[in-house]
């Protein structure tokens, strides 16, 4: 069962899209965490079922990130996705607090040669999870900001947020 609800953040009202799950905290394993305007986010269905209790664990995560209290989420999330996006998606998972990397670095990382950066690009833009994966720490080689499904300015905005040097 596809389960959801929405909570505020200093990024705009976010969904959080889930799946029963009898092993996560709350019941629900972490689909989906999107935000307005973002590119390619999921619409609320008619089949989904409101059921905010099931998301308090994220939410208490959310709240203590963006508070300056959590540097790394400790949710369940679900596998969606190709077996190339997830090792991608594990990747970005690595990436500390407060640091970020280049798409370059990242292909480096997974042992993929240079002209793969881009289908790592691809592959971070379309990762679900946003925040709890932080692909916002993925910048360009210049250290420049590139995309971000969020939006570049929330991108900067998280940055600051975690004290991450940014390239002027």
């Amino acid at each position: 069962m596809t389960v959801y609800t929405t909570t505020d953040s200093p990024l705009g009202e976010l969904l959080l899209v889930g799946e029963e799950s009898r092993t996560a905290p709350g019941g629900v394993a972490l689909a989906s965490l999107s935000m307005p305007g973002q590119r390619n986010a999921p619409a609320v269905r008619p089949e989904w079922r409101r059921d905010h209790a099931a998301f308090a664990e994220v939410i208490r995560q959310l709240r203590a990130f963006f508070a300056g209290e959590l540097t790394e989420f400790d949710l369940e999330c679900t596998g969606t996705g190709s077996e190339f996006q997830r090792r991608v998606w594990r990747e970005l998972a690595a990436i500390p607090f407060g640091a970020t990397t280049t798409y370059g670095e990242l292909a480096a990382r997974l042992g993929l040669p240079r002209e793969r950066v881009r289908a790592v690009g691809a592959a971070i833009g379309a990762n679900p999870v946003l925040l709890v994966r932080p692909c916002h720490r993925v910048v360009g080689a210049d250290g420049g900001l590139r995309g971000y499904a969020g939006g570049v300015e929330r991108k900067a905005r998280l940055l600051a947020h975690e004290g991450a040097a940014l390239a002027v």
